[in-house]
């Protein structure tokens, strides 16, 4: 299959899942890229069109995070701490036009095991007051 016929056929894909996924201030998108050396992801509000929260490997604490199943899966912690700092509870993941297999499916489970974990600690903290 030609180059070009791939990239428009992942680009049918991305337009296909943003017709049906619109993110909100209380819900924001949730947009993952991988490149061949570097993961890219960020919390979108689509109705203002800001991000409100962004986290890449190759910002100073992502240093040591390659492209691959472990580094996505750190990758998915660092940005649910970072969107649960932000206020940031639930979300809506975009999986720009990629197969929900693999390095896809590790950053968003490591998201949403790290969401998990920090809502029950934050459950607890609110039993002891």
């Amino acid at each position: 299959m030609k180059l070009d016929k791939k990239r428009s056929l992942l680009q049918k894909r991305r337009w296909r899942i943003r017709k049906k996924i619109k993110g909100t201030a209380e819900r924001p998108r949730l947009a993952v890229h991988f490149s061949n050396k570097h993961i890219y992801a960020q919390c979108i509000d689509d109705l203002k069109g800001h991000t409100l929260v962004y986290v890449s490997s190759l910002a100073k604490g992502g240093t040591d995070i390659k492209s691959n199943g472990e580094g996505a899966s750190a990758l998915g912690t660092l940005v649910a701490e970072k969107a649960k700092s932000a206020g940031i509870e639930t979300v809506v993941f975009d999986r720009s036009g990629r197969r929900y297999h693999g390095c896809v499916k590790q950053f968003a489970e490591a998201a949403r095991v790290q969401q998990a974990h920090a809502s029950s600690v934050a459950g607890d903290l609110r039993k002891l007051k």
